[in-house]
């Protein structure tokens, strides 16, 4: 049973990759430039939110990838072992790059433009508690995991 929800878990990961990798590559440099046809005072923007998109999709798939690896160890039955602890380590760290750099971007945006941004504003702040809220439960995660790894190494000395 193990086997078939991790099994399922590392397809919606790959599958979220894959997704993710798409978009990137096909659809947002597409609409970057439509906006910058449709938006000509803005269109010196393109660039530079194309490179901001791109460094965004770093920790994001660096985060996808651990998460990937976690799952393998919830395979082999490792999940309480410093591989998993530096995982979730790394999971944090991303979710709050992925968080500052949102953050940081919106704020460069509404300095930049004077107009109605209101729908980029809510989604960018969508995406930042979301990413707050990954940071916090890997966090978690993390200290269960590492509480668990001290409480086993204390039993296996006890017996």
């Amino acid at each position: 049973m193990k086997q078939v929800s991790t099994g399922f878990l590392k397809g919606v990961v790959v599958s979220i990759g894959i997704a993710a990798l798409a978009l990137s590559v096909l659809w947002l440099p597409g609409v970057a430039g439509r906006d910058a046809e449709a938006h000509p005072e803005t269109a010196y923007l393109q660039y530079p939110f194309l490179l901001c998109a791109y460094l965004l999709s770093i920790p994001f798939f660096t985060a996808l990838y651990q998460t990937f690896q976690l799952l393998c160890y919830i395979d082999g039955n490792k999940v309480f072992s410093v591989r998993s602890v530096k995982a979730l380590r790394y999971i944090r760290y991303c979710a709050i790059l992925i968080s500052i750099g949102i953050a940081a971007g919106i704020t460069f945006v509404m300095m930049m433009i004077d107009d109605d941004i209101a729908g980029v504003v809510g989604l960018s702040l969508m995406c930042t508690f979301a990413s707050s809220v990954i940071a916090t439960f890997a966090a978690m995660l993390q200290k269960l995991v590492r509480d668990a790894i001290e409480l086993q190494s204390e039993n296996e000395l006890t017996v």
